[in-house]
């Protein structure tokens, strides 16, 4: 017989399923995600750090679950709703079902649920806190939740030691700092010829000067970027050197911090495969991969930064380009994977920039 689950949000609505994955009582933060595919991308993807994730696709779990396609070490969001799993799926590349996965790396899970309801309630009231438990839930929960907050986000997810992927005829050097980094960016780097370092997020500016990087990678990552001052503060005096740098979502808004750029919350953020962001110079719309609850404000740029994207659907930024250094970065994910591959160009723009760079000397 199924366990019957209960997911509580912090406005007092009630949404019973049944249980799946492991059972442990969670509470976290609710949010959306649209993407049709992927699902195994959604669950390793770092960035979901401290988040009861809601997928909008009503069947998950179809291609079993493929190791060789996480993003990470290790799922780091707090719970996995669904409205269908499938428990028999069909896949050349299958080692297994959602279910034990999830069992084996102590995330619960909840299906049989109203996705639909779910995702238009937090569309209109915005991002809030939830819980799953096991036992029906009285208003007195719904009231208890509005003090969580996610914290030590970066901190829970960064590497703790230094990585080198090496490749083939290799023509740079990249430090990645990883801010709870996606295993595709620095494939992507390696396969167009960078050997990777990959260090800890709080790695300092001094340390990573004295390797000698032809580029800087920042990687994605959760949470609210003003939570990580003594990163900001390290990229603000990196940003001194010139090094050709190019960031990515959490990287994106660190680096823009360190700018003197302000931040905000979204109501609901950006989550999915299918986010349309239009280049501010030629006007061409690319389709992308997005994952993240937070947005840099266009109205407190200093005169050395403009935005190169903007979302066509609400106007905020999308990607950043700085005049007076070789650095840009964007709020979406040009490694995509799984996902569009619309600007997977961005990579090749920066192996010119560090191109460009050193031929300068």
């Amino acid at each position: 017989m199924e366990k019957k689950a209960y997911l509580i949000l912090e406005n007092g609505d009630v949404y019973e399923g049944f249980a799946f994955g492991a059972e442990q009582e969670v509470v976290g933060e609710l949010v959306f995600t649209t993407g049709m595919g992927g699902y195994l991308e959604t669950i390793t993807d770092p960035s979901f750090y401290g988040q009861l994730v809601c997928q909008t696709f009503p069947l998950l779990g179809d291609y079993g679950v493929i190791p060789s396609d996480f993003e990470s070490r290790k799922p780091f969001l707090k719970a996995y709703i669904v409205r269908e799993w499938c428990d028999k799926p069909s896949n050349f590349r299958c080692e297994g079902i959602i279910d034990t996965y999830l069992k084996e790396n102590g995330i619960p899970g909840i299906c049989g649920i109203d996705t639909r309801c779910l995702t238009k309630t937090v569309r209109e009231f915005g991002v809030m806190n939830a819980k799953l438990t096991y036992t029906r839930p009285d208003v007195s929960d719904a009231e208890a939740l509005k003090s969580f907050k996610i914290t030590d986000a970066v901190k829970a997810t960064t590497t703790d030691k230094i990585e080198v992927f090496e490749a083939e005829n290799a023509k740079y050097n990249v430090v990645m700092m990883d801010f709870g980094a996606k295993y595709n960016i620095r494939r992507e780097l390696v396969k167009r010829g960078c050997n990777v370092t990959v260090v800890p997020a709080y790695t300092s500016a001094e340390e990573i000067k004295a390797m000698d990087p032809d580029g800087i990678m920042l990687s994605n990552g959760p949470g609210d970027p003003q939570d990580n001052p003594e990163i900001i503060e390290q990229l603000r005096i990196l940003s001194k050197e010139k090094i050709p740098t190019f960031g990515i979502c959490l990287g994106h808004q660190l680096f823009a911090a360190a700018q003197g750029i302000q931040t905000r919350k979204l109501k609901y953020g950006h989550r999915g495969e299918n986010q349309p962001a239009v280049d501010t110079k030629t006007g061409r719309v690319y389709i992308t991969s997005q994952n993240h609850g937070y947005e840099v404000l266009m109205d407190s740029f200093p005169e050395n930064a403009y935005a190169s994207f903007i979302n066509a659907n609400d106007g905020t930024c999308e990607g950043i380009t700085y005049t007076d250094m070789p650095a840009f970065t964007v709020q979406f994910h040009p490694e995509a994977c799984g996902g569009p591959l619309d600007t997977n160009f961005l990579f090749d723009k920066f192996i010119k920039m560090m191109e460009e760079n050193k031929n300068a000397y």
